[in-house]
């Protein structure tokens, strides 16, 4: 018998769209490295290194490539809903979309729940032991960041069966509808002054491009002959391209399309206009690629290294920052120079530190993989409202936790949460009981 990976490798049907996994593999890692070469650590805390040399800031127009993870997963969304619906007995009443949340989320949900709940007990036992100052406490505050990822996400998967039929009966104008509405947000939040109105695009923006996925899944965004399936993704390339350039050059909007130490407008914190155009002429782009990355995994070694690696991609995520800051602080202890950000010395000590942050990567992968491997198949009925109920906790806790960090767990520190002030504990305590009620939702009646 061949390794676990050769078999599921070479046990891959050939109605399987293998680019999307690329993809989805593909964006994660090159969110992690984008993490890894931003930071910017001194003994007197962490910096940004685009905010450093901001000559650099054009690169995230390379880098920031999370709608390409979203985009994959409004694809991924749309095939498992209607597989469950195929599978739903002939006549019954019984909702699908506890099964949904339970099948989409559980590889999500079980690998964070480990992470939030080791960083937990940590950050208690350090605290309790007098420590949390310095790169330590830094590191306590920004280990959880990443975790905004998850929730939105989590949004994405419980609104997926009502956009999915909105999908079915408008096709494109579903997506121009929440585009229109993201572009209404940043009118009345610029040119009318309307508080917190922003906030509404952390929705709008990402389910935009969530929505281009199931636009995809149903071959609309390339289908036909060669030159007219290249046509539609070349005009989402170049009009996604020269819109958000447009935006930024005239508008308030800044050139990073990621988030910057001190800057009054972000593009992702929350998501403009200018950063759903990004995300348009990023998965234009992809989809250009789409016939040469095909022929490319039709090789089995390629195949089975993009295999390895999805099995694997939520927990090395997850942990990435806790390795990168374990290497820094690995540096401080041994009394290793840290060079100034950007200097000549820095450049040549980052090979050796993004080396020792994949080793340290891998090391945590190795420990806590397990939690990312599939459960058993969920049945296709189940308890809607619960599972509702237990994702929308889950979403708000993940969000929390992502904002308020283990720093300061003893003395009550919050962070506000859609103006309620929200503590790590409660943040702990939300997640853990929305994915309890999504497990429990999801496990139906008893229905084989």
């Amino acid at each position: 018998m061949g390794s676990p990976v050769r078999v599921l490798a070479e046990a891959t049907p050939d109605t399987r769209d293998r680019y999307v996994d690329l993809l989805r593999v593909a964006s994660l890692a090159a969110v992690v490295l984008g993490h890894w070469m931003m930071a910017a650590v001194t003994p007197d805390g962490v910096g940004n290194l685009l905010a450093v040399v901001p000559a650099l800031q054009p690169l995230t127009w390379l880098l920031q490539v999370m709608p390409v993870f979203f985009f994959v997963g409004g694809f991924a969304h749309a095939l498992s809903y209607r597989s469950l619906l195929r599978k739903r007995p002939e006549g019954s009443t019984d909702s699908v979309y506890a099964a949904f949340l339970r099948a989409r989320l559980q590889r999500l949900l079980r690998p964070t729940m480990v992470f939030v709940l080791v960083w937990g007990m940590a950050a208690l036992l350090i605290q309790l032991l007098g420590g949390g100052g310095g790169l330590t406490g830094v590191t306590l505050r920004l280990v959880t960041q990443p975790l905004w990822f998850i929730g939105i996400y989590l949004a994405m998967v419980a609104f997926t069966p009502p956009l999915l039929r909105l999908h079915e009966r408008y096709g494109w104008g579903a997506f121009a509808g929440l585009a229109g509405a993201a572009a209404a947000v940043d009118v009345l939040r610029f040119a009318a002054g309307v508080p917190y109105v922003e906030f509404l695009n952390f929705a709008f923006v990402w389910l935009a491009v969530h929505q281009l996925g199931f636009l995809r899944a149903d071959g609309r965004l390339g289908a036909g002959p060669a030159l007219s399936a290249l046509r539609r993704p070349a005009l989402l390339a170049g009009g996604g391209l020269i819109t958000a350039v447009a935006l930024v050059a005239a508008g308030p909007y800044p050139l990073s399309m990621v988030g910057m130490p001190g800057e009054k407008v972000s593009n992702m914190a929350p998501p403009t206009l200018a950063l759903l155009c990004h995300g348009l002429w990023l998965v234009g782009a992809v989809e250009l690629l789409r016939a040469p990355a095909a022929r490319l995994l039709a090789r089995p070694r390629a195949w089975r290294t993009v295999v390895a690696a999805n099995g694997v991609a939520m927990t090395a995520f997850l942990w990435h920052l806790t390795a990168m800051l374990g290497v820094y602080g690995a540096m401080l202890a041994l009394d290793v120079p840290l060079p100034g950000p950007a200097t000549a010395a820095w450049w040549a000590q980052t090979p050796l530190r993004l080396a020792a942050a994949a080793a340290l990567t891998a090391v945590l992968v190795a420990a806590f993989r397990t939690f990312e491997r599939p459960a058993p198949t969920a049945p296709v009925q189940g308890h809607g409202p619960l599972a509702a109920l237990g994702a929308t906790l889950t979403l708000l806790g993940v969000l929390g936790l992502s904002m308020v960090g283990f720093a300061g767990l003893l003395e009550g520190r919050t962070a506000l949460l859609i103006a309620i002030p929200v503590s790590a504990p409660a943040a702990v305590a939300m997640t853990l009981c929305g994915w309890l009620l999504v497990e429990r939702a999801g496990r139906g009646r008893g229905v084989r």
